[in-house]
């Protein structure tokens, strides 16, 4: 079964319950950047880009435009595609970052090489879409 973005959403907002939107979608960024460190593939296809405020998945944008704080089921996401060490990968992800605020995030991501390589041009506050290269977020993390 293909996992989706909004599957790891949704799972995300289950087991660590409502949060920003500017948070989730951090959490969701850094469960795909563990994934590749350490199962050494992608954990859902859809892109992230790297937008002003740090990373974003641009399908989970468009479900939840408009919305602040988004509660446990928003997405109607399948939480079942998610495989036992898929759920481990985004609970380890959860007890490190979970208690972090959205702002810490996503100041936390612009010190971070995958968000900076792809903001290369863009002043800061600039709008850009450049997507961040699953490779990139392989490389580093799996570095530090």
């Amino acid at each position: 079964m293909t996992v989706r973005a909004i599957d790891v959403a949704d799972y995300i907002l289950q087991k660590h319950g409502a949060m920003s939107a500017m948070k989730l979608q951090k959490l969701v960024y850094y469960a795909q950047a563990w994934h590749l460190v350490w199962e050494d593939k992608e954990l859902f296809s859809e892109e992230i880009q790297a937008w002003a405020n740090g990373p974003v998945v641009p399908y989970l944008y468009s479900l939840h435009h408009g919305s602040f704080s988004l509660s446990p089921g928003f997405f109607k996401g399948d939480a079942s595609s998610l495989t036992p060490k898929n759920k481990d990968v985004i609970d380890r992800v959860l007890k490190f970052y979970g208690d972090k605020d959205a702002q810490w995030l996503s100041d936390l991501t612009h010190m971070e090489e995958p968000w900076k390589i792809a903001r290369v041009g863009l002043a800061d506050g600039e709008r850009g879409s450049s997507v961040i290269s699953t490779e990139s977020m392989s490389e580093y993390y799996s570095s530090i």
